[in-house]
């Protein structure tokens, strides 16, 4: 059983609960995802985040084939970090964790992502020549997109 681990930080120049907010409200997870991955809210987003919250989501993140994922909010520290594990969806396991800081001129946010493909040893094949570097540009698009939103973090 082969689990995977991606990490992502990222500094901007806004308040640690201007973070928090736009964090913590599900509706934004549209904003922060490129357009090709067909992401589409179904269900459980109308409110903040919440421990024991589900969300319901079509994605599209391989081949063009959507899909439905489901994600539980798992643990939830104000304007610290969250937890969202994926239920249903496109992996065998799905734990990310979302962590908030606040640094001189703005905030620091650090995301691991621990992940299990199916498919035993034909997902650890499509791993290094689909799925991470899908997921690299996943979180580049977000990287980029988060710049455009809030400007660019200049350390003091």
């Amino acid at each position: 059983m082969k689990i995977y681990t991606l990490k992502s930080k990222q500094k901007l120049p806004i308040t640690l609960e201007q973070a928090w907010d736009f964090f913590s409200d599900p509706m934004n997870l549209n904003t922060i995802t490129p357009d090709d991955m067909g992401f589409k809210t179904l269900s459980g987003a109308d409110r903040k985040m919440y421990p024991g919250q589900v969300i319901q989501y079509i994605v599209t993140p391989l081949l063009g084939i959507p899909m439905k994922w489901v994600t539980e909010i798992t643990h939830v520290i104000d304007k610290e970090y969250f937890v969202d594990e994926q239920r249903f969806g496109p992996y065998a396991l799905w734990h990310h964790k979302h962590f908030f800081k606040e640094i001189p001129g703005g905030v620091e946010m650090e995301d691991i992502v621990d992940y299990k493909l199916p498919m035993g040893v034909l997902g650890q094949l499509m791993h290094p020549v689909l799925v991470r570097p899908r997921l690299e540009q996943i979180f580049a698009y977000r990287t980029q997109k988060l710049v455009e939103l809030f400007g660019e973090y200049k350390s003091e």
